[in-house]
């Protein structure tokens, strides 16, 4: 059973992939009680604060490597169904193989099932593209694990995740200078276009000084941004082959989507926190979690302080500090929190920045603090 916990997403995508393809409202449903399951998992579910031994890996990373083909067929049914494209190789297969007729489910679907697709999609790729995407690009060592996140950060069109998260985010988390560390006060809208933004423009820092070293040409293919970009491009065309001019707009629709949710997931993970400049990262520099259903879904990037504390861990090997800063709901509900009711969020969390200041941080701490405002 503990192994199996973490087939929840292949199993997700393959119940998706069926029950989204059998007409009207069944991807509206479908969206609503995906949702619904995670949150009210976390809710009522008691915390996960066990860490489990493993003797067979390759059964936690066989899940993840199933993401990568399976997300693919999904976003690429999604693809065709809000395309404009006639019957083609992809459509007929679906038709003479798995008797769905996705142009009949084209015509007759309602638009708020057309919204559902994409914000299904969107979910999909962030929670089981990019999460595991983050795991891979940590195991720098492994060239198939590597290669397996950097095309699952590719459906988000997010190359430069690989390499600014690893070499930026976790040298500078909680500092001033951190794109994915959010002030306090600061609207998620307003970080999730300036996170975008920075990470790039770092990841380009990183990646140049990288082939400087190495005395290799700065737009050679050694560059992993411009490798990164040209996978995403293929996605991208394939999704054009499949789906039309509409196809492609959906695709990018979904891919930014994505990329804007992993942004407003580290807005959460580390929002308001600061650190002193030189020091160790401590499990106090951000927001824990130690929710279930998010636990399971999200490969225990949850267990948040764990990891930054100790970034070369596997994922089953993260301890669930019960003594780190909580947050206060699961991932998935403080996620359309921050979304539909950003204020509401600022609220709650000015009380946990409060316990934060009086529990956790240091003096040096409380004076940049007390300097940021």
């Amino acid at each position: 059973m503990k192994y199996l916990k973490y087939y929840i997403s292949t199993i997700t995508i393959l119940s998706a992939g069926y029950i989204c393809t059998l007409g009207k409202f069944f991807p509206l449903v479908f969206f609503i009680s995906f949702s619904s399951f995670i949150i009210f998992g976390d809710l009522f579910l008691k915390s996960d604060n066990k860490k489990h031994n493993y003797k067979f890996n390759f059964f936690l990373n066989f899940p993840i490597y199933l993401n990568l083909p399976l997300l693919l067929l999904f976003l690429m049914t999604v693809v065709f169904i809000l395309g404009n494209s006639d019957a083609n190789a992809f459509s007929i297969f679906f038709l003479e193989m798995l008797n769905i007729d996705l142009l009949h489910l084209r015509e007759t679907i309602y638009f708020s099932d057309k919204v559902a697709l994409v914000a299904l999609t969107s979910l999909f790729i962030g929670i089981m593209g990019t999460v595991p995407g983050h795991e891979m690009s940590h195991r720098i060592k492994k060239k198939f694990d590597l290669f397996i996140g950097n095309w699952l950060l590719s459906l988000s069109w997010d190359c430069a995740f690989a390499i600014e998260h690893v070499y930026g985010h976790h040298k500078n988390v909680g500092l001033a200078k951190d794109p994915a560390t959010a002030k306090r006060g600061e609207h998620v809208y307003k970080f999730v276009f300036s996170a975008i933004l920075k990470e790039q423009i770092d990841a380009w820092k990183i990646e140049i000084e990288r082939l400087k070293h190495k005395s290799l040409n700065i737009f050679g293919f050694q560059n992993k941004l411009i490798k990164g970009y040209l996978r995403s491009i293929l996605i991208a065309s394939l999704s054009f082959i499949v789906g039309g001019l509409n196809g492609l707009f959906i695709f990018l629709l979904c891919a930014f989507t994505a990329k804007s949710l992993l942004e407003v997931i580290n807005y959460i993970e580390h929002y308001g926190l600061v650190r002193v400049k030189g020091e160790k990262v401590m499990p106090r520099h951000s927001w824990n979690s130690n929710s279930v259903m998010s636990s399971i879904y999200l490969y225990n990037v949850t267990r948040h302080s764990a990891h930054h504390e100790k970034p070369y861990l596997k994922f089953w090997e993260l301890d669930a500090y019960q003594n780190a800063p909580m947050m206060p709901y699961g991932y998935l509900s403080m996620l359309y929190m921050t979304i539909f009711a950003p204020f509401y969020f600022q609220k709650i969390m000015s009380k946990k920045l409060a316990e934060w200041d009086k529990l956790f941080a240091s003096d040096e701490e409380k004076k940049i603090i007390k300097a940021q405002f």
